[in-house]
């Protein structure tokens, strides 16, 4: 009778403890999509920079994949968890900035890359813009492209020419 007792005991301390465990991975998991949902514009920023760093390199095929990946991440915004300016400016920009990243991803051609950032980036600084940066983002302008883009860096590394132009273009605004 003792060892039974003793076998229930173990059995409700066991089951009780994997609760506690299932309890607090599952408020783990909550947290975790919680920041994920806040930070889906950031996910969609960074995948920007990621494209425009492979347009610095002129890799064609890495700038599609990079597109590609920008274009799952503007599709797991979740509209519903964006603050209001947010929300306002997304409905506006969200289909664009999708077209512009769909084009990028299903071309090869380095040249018409560059010519679709050209909108993709007007489109990230409207929304950049709304949203706020949690570091400094910089909106710099290329004279010979007349084109602008945003960039992590303060120094001139231009995306619509790579190493054939490199530092041609200044900066133009700081975003904070």
């Amino acid at each position: 009778m003792k060892n039974t007792i003793n076998a229930v005991l173990a059995a409700i301390t066991i089951a009780l403890s994997v609760n506690t465990t299932t309890a607090t991975e599952v408020k783990t998991q909550i947290l975790i999509a919680d920041v994920q949902d806040s930070n889906s514009l950031q996910a969609v920023f960074d995948n920007y920079f990621a494209l425009k760093d492979a347009l610095i390199k002129s890799d064609a095929k890495t700038s599609s994949a990079k597109a590609t990946t920008l274009l799952a991440s503007i599709g797991a915004v979740k509209m519903d968890k964006l603050k209001n300016n947010e929300h306002n400016v997304w409905m506006k920009v969200m289909k664009k900035m999708t077209s512009d990243a769909k084009a990028i991803s299903s071309n090869q051609d380095l040249k018409k890359q560059r010519e679709t950032f050209k909108s993709l980036s007007k489109n990230t600084y409207e929304l950049i813009k709304a949203s706020g940066a949690s570091q400094p983002v910089y909106y710099q302008y290329c004279p010979m492209a007349d084109a602008n883009w945003l960039s992590k860096e303060k120094a001139v590394k231009n995306p619509y020419y790579g190493s054939s132009m490199l530092t041609c273009g200044n900066v133009v605004e700081t975003i904070k």
